[in-house]
Order: C-alpha cells, then sequence, then structure tokens
C-alpha cells in the first residue's frame, strides 16, 4: 500500500473539502484523462482509474470516515471475514508484532488463520456507447476467475475424502516452543511446520485442482449496466469476484465504466447540451427547428429576431438520473451562421434591405426629436 497516492492529492483537493468540491474535482479529471480524447491512452487510462478510486471512496461518507482514519490499510484486500471490517486483516494489522502477542498471550490467531477467508476483488474496465449510458444495457463480460472447485466443494482433498487434522498441532496450525532467557521462560507460538499453518493435511489431494480448493476458469458474466451512469463511475457487483476459501465468501466485481464522447452532445450531470446552426434568415424571421434528441426529434418554435448565443431548453429531454424515472434538461445554442458567398442577386437585396432598415432607424429617430 505504501506505493499508492494520496486520494486528496489524486483529485486536488484538501482534506476539508466538500462533496461538491469532490465531485467537480472528479469531473475535470474525468475529462482531462478519458482515453478516447487523450494521445497516450495507456497513461490516460491509468490516471482515469487512479481518479476514479480515489472519487469512489471519497465521495461514500463511510469509506472516506475510514480512509481519514487509517489511510489505504481501510481497503486492503486481503481482510477476511471477521477481520477489521474492510482493513487487510489481522495478521497484515498486527504485522511484525503478532509474534511478540503470541509469545506473551498464548497465541489465539489460528482461528482467524484457518478460517474463512474472503476472495479476492477483481477489477476490470468496460467502454460504452453514450446511448448505452443514457438508457442503459446488459453486457456479456468475459475474465478469468477463481471458482470453487466442483470436484472437491473447495476442501481439496479427492473426492470422498476430507482434509485430516494436523496431528503435530492438533487442528490449530501453529505450535508451542518454550524458550528459556536471562530474563525467564518465554512461550513463542510459530507456524505448523507440519501443515503450514492451515491446521489440516490433505493426504489425498484432488486431481482437479491439485489441493487448492480452486480453479482458474474463464467466465462470462452478465453485467447490467443502469440508465444514466455516466464517464468514470464504478459499478460494483458484490460476491462476482473471486472465490473465498475454507466456506470464506467471494470477492467483488468493480467495472470501471468508459463512456465514449457523441458527435452531437454534450453532458453534464444529466443534463444535455447542444448547438443548433440556424440560417440569418430564419433568426431574423423565427422559425420552427428540428431539434435532434436521444429519442429522436423533437421541434422547436423560435422567435423573430433571435441573436446567436441564444440558448433553448427542452425538459426532460436530457439523460434519465440513476434509477429514477426522473430526466434532465436538453439545452439548446443557436449559432446564427452569416452566408460566406453570395452571388450579385443577394448582394442587391441585402444592401437594399440595409437601406430600408437605415431609412426605418432615421424614422424613428426624427419623431423621438419632434
Amino acid at each position: 500500500m505504501a506505493d499508492k497516492r494520496d486520494y486528496y492529492e489524486i483529485l486536488g483537493v484538501n482534506k476539508n473539502a466538500t462533496n461538491d468540491e469532490i465531485k467537480k474535482a472528479y469531473r475535470k479529471l474525468a475529462k482531462q484523462y478519458h482515453p478516447d480524447v487523450n494521445a497516450d491512452k495507456d497513461s490516460a487510462a491509468e490516471k482515469f482509474k487512479e481518479a476514479s478510486e480515489a472519487y469512489g471512496v471519497l465521495s461514500d461518507e463511510q469509506k472516506r470516515s475510514k480512509y481519514d482514519t487509517y489511510g489505504h490499510a481501510a481497503f486492503d484486500q486481503n481482510g477476511g471475514a471477521g477481520g477489521f471490517g474492510g482493513f487487510g486483516g489481522f495478521d497484515d494489522f498486527m504485522g511484525g508484532f503478532g509474534d511478540i502477542f503470541d509469545s506473551f498471550f498464548g497465541g489465539g490467531r489460528s482461528a482467524r488463520r484457518n478460517g474463512p477467508m474472503r476472495g479476492a476483488d477483481l477489477r476490470m474496465e468496460l467502454r460504452i456507447t453514450f446511448e448505452e449510458a443514457a438508457f442503459g444495457v446488459t453486457k456479456e463480460v468475459r475474465l478469468n476467475k477463481d471458482e470453487t472447485c466442483s470436484e472437491c466443494g473447495g476442501t481439496g482433498a479427492k473426492k470422498g475424502t476430507s482434509p485430516q487434522n494436523c496431528s503435530a498441532c492438533g487442528g490449530t496450525g501453529q505450535i508451542r516452543q518454550q524458550r528459556n532467557t536471562a530474563f525467564g521462560s518465554f512461550v513463542n507460538v510459530v507456524d505448523c511446520p507440519e501443515c503450514g499453518g492451515r491446521g489440516s493435511i490433505i493426504k489425498e489431494p484432488c486431481a482437479e485442482c491439485g489441493g487448492r480448493g480452486i480453479l482458474t476458469k474463464l467466465k462470462t458474466v452478465s453485467v447490467d449496466i443502469p440508465a444514466g451512469i455516466d464517464n468514470g463511475q464504478i459499478l460494483t457487483m458484490r460476491g462476482a469476484g473471486a472465490a473465498g476459501q475454507r466456506g470464506g465468501p467471494a470477492g467483488d466485481l468493480q467495472i470501471y465504466i468508459y463512456v465514449q464522447p457523441h458527435k452531437q452532445f454534450t453532458r453534464e450531470g444529466y443534463d444535455l447540451y447542444i448547438d443548433m446552426p440556424v440560417s440569418f434568415v430564419d433568426a431574423a424571421l423565427g422559425a420552427e427547428l428540428t431539434i435532434p434528441t436521444l429519442e429522436g426529434k423533437a421541434k422547436l418554435k423560435m422567435g423573430e429576431g433571435t441573436q446567436t448565443g441564444t440558448v433553448f431548453r427542452l425538459k426532460d429531454k436530457g439523460i434519465t438520473h440513476l434509477r429514477s424515472s426522473r430526466k434532465g434538461s436538453l439545452y439548446v445554442k443557436v449559432n446564427v451562421e452569416v452566408p460566406k458567398k453570395l452571388n450579385e442577386k443577394q448582394k442587391t437585396l441585402l444592401r437594399e434591405f440595409d437601406k430600408l432598415s437605415r431609412k426605418h432607424k432615421s424614422f424613428f429617430e426624427r419623431v423621438k426629436g419632434e
């Protein structure tokens, strides 16, 4: 864990940052390092993943609290059931102090060492289209993962047999050694050399898994991506990770979502934005515009004299909120196009228009003056 950067440093915020500040910082980085807009895709993908991981922790109140207290150790994936609730397990936490505590207090670690062990969490990246993110989609993905051996049921022993308690340690996985020193007699607890600390011995290993109790297989997993998911978000599938050992639960599968940019729409939260080119004549006289949306075409009435840069809002034409029926809006920005190539007739008409406009203006100025 020592080589991991601080999550606050990754997002560029301080430890007192609000949820909105954290969300804003992450969105900026997600756009900056999106692989589809970077020449160095590998480097961008790594930074994108790093930012997503930081956001996944700091945006969750409980995870952030644990991180502020214990740092990266709070999310060590080696933690097993019965450990320190999401930390790296008793043995990792105690580190080099474990043997000292065992010597003075007579052990007590074998139950954790030999008990159920949670499987590892798995991570993968999944690229989806803009429309798939907006409407939701089910994807079939393939990945290598540890599965409980069906031949031995995870025991590691040949079918019809079972592991036997180690006679050397009595099934505890540890033996006690007494040492006499100048300061007195001390008891040291160490892993049993006969069973390697497992507490049991497999005399006839399973031929299918070689005694491991698990097999690595290429599996197809169905992933339900909810409508409204955004670029950089992480889907967690509970129990879809690597199989646990000795009856422990399976780990989780974490899926990092990459959403491909759209050619027309830009997304901000659950709102969409689009630039709409209109002719000089339509802007001056008004017109009914046909606006593309994610669900088809929509009509928009534009009034006379619409200026370039004017923004219209189409309610409920944006992105569906995650796990909700609410929708964002579509904002249409009008860009008035000035014709570049005119023939002589068009130029004559425009000059006449300009002349009439000047006379009209001059008339009202005289009336105002009187």
